[in-house]
């Protein structure tokens, strides 16, 4: 465990959970670091599954970079369900790290990538319909282990079905969606939400550019780099936020941060590709006070305890 701050008595003490190749954090979370000093906040950055930590030690603890539990989720999850006051809450982290929420989202009446999905053993024929498919499995983080594919092309059409039996082969349910070409030059909008007293509360928007340029054959690293920028969210897009953020399983006032990914679809509106309430990036750099925004969100939970 990394102490930033020493903490004294009655100082509120905070973790920020990360992994074991982030002992010290991603950078952009190293930016709530200062604001919460400022705040009397004591800081420490202490790792998911490392058994030393008192987790109930801590006033609120605050998920941020445990980016290495795709593998592990059933461990991850329980190890969440350990945490008292954890954020998000653990019935959050448990719903949100299977991405077969989407479907429920779906069913609920939110814009979402159509998507197909294919448990372990069960087989996948790609698609008659032309096109360039994404393939990814329902548990992941960073982009890894997902792919794009032109089934136009032969190559690319065992590729994929390879893509999905190793999937499959490793126990992991997978999800096949088409690849949503406005990401090629609209690119991807996340828009930032974080607590505020009168709940859930739009922070700002950050444009993330195209990543998948093919087949996965496999990344080292916790995720892939990402082309980021500031971006003005649109009205459509906070609309369909609101929609989204309105289905989280307990309400959306328990949460901390949430982060809602949209690309246009294929009548310009926008669709939504993932809800991010576990580990998502907030894109603090990006944004004036994003970080101050941050730490008063953390003050709000803890006024809740």
């Amino acid at each position: 465990m990394t102490h930033h701050q020493q903490s004294t008595r009655g100082e509120p003490r905070v973790a920020l959970v990360t992994c074991s190749r982030l002992a010290d954090l991603d950078p952009d979370d190293r930016l709530v670091l200062a604001p919460l000093a400022a705040r009397g906040v004591a800081v420490e950055t202490a790792v998911w599954d490392d058994p030393q930590v008192d987790w109930a030690g801590h006033d609120l603890v605050v998920l941020r970079s445990p980016w290495d539990y795709a593998l592990r989720r059933d461990e991850f999850v329980a190890w969440a369900e350990t945490v008292p006051a954890l954020v998000n809450p653990a019935d959050v982290v448990r719903w949100n790290t299977d991405k077969r929420y989407l479907g429920e989202l779906s069913a609920a009446g939110v814009p979402t990538v159509p998507t197909t999905w294919v448990g372990p053993g069960e087989t996948w024929t790609p698609p008659a319909t032309p096109g360039e498919y994404v393939v990814k499995p329902a548990v992941s983080a960073g982009s890894q282990d997902t792919g794009r594919y032109d089934l136009t092309d032969p190559e690319h059409r065992e590729l994929a079905a390879a893509h999905v039996r190793r999937l499959s082969a490793a126990g992991r349910v997978t999800m096949v969606q088409p690849y949503l070409s406005a990401v090629d030059t609209a690119g991807e909008t996340a828009l930032l939400f974080l607590a505020g007293p009168d709940g859930l509360a739009f922070s700002h928007a950050i444009r993330k550019g195209p990543m998948l340029d093919g087949p996965d054959l496999g990344v080292d690293g916790l995720y892939k780099p990402e082309e980021i920028s500031p971006r003005t969210a649109t009205d459509d897009e906070l609309a369909v936020a609101a929609r989204v953020l309105a289905e989280v399983p307990g309400g959306p006032d328990r949460l901390l941060y949430a982060r809602v990914d949209l690309i246009p679809g294929p009548d310009g509106g926008p669709v939504l590709v993932e809800l991010e309430l576990t580990e998502p990036s907030l894109f603090l750099g990006y944004a004036d006070s994003a970080a101050d925004r941050l730490a008063e969100a953390v003050l709000t939970h803890l006024s809740r305890r």
